[in-house]
């Protein structure tokens, strides 16, 4: 798991992130989603395509956590 670590931090830096200016896109999906507006085919393809380095870190961070965790018991 360790060694895709820096690979989806670097994903989520960047695809997850853009464009950067002048917010993330992935944040104005995420309040389209938070405040119920309707979202086109292409608002959920573009959370898709945002969320998923974020999405890949976090299932890493949390398998590198059980590791660690197995591994001390």
């Amino acid at each position: 798991m360790k060694k895709y670590l820096g690979l989806a931090v670097m994903g989520s830096l960047t695809l997850g992130l853009a464009p950067f200016v002048p917010h993330p896109h992935i944040w104005k999906q995420l309040k389209n989603l938070w405040y119920g507006r309707t979202m086109l085919t292409m608002d959920w393809l573009d959370l898709l395509m945002h969320g998923a380095p974020w999405i890949a870190l976090i299932v890493i961070l949390i398998g590198m956590g059980l590791e660690k965790k197995k591994k001390s018991a």
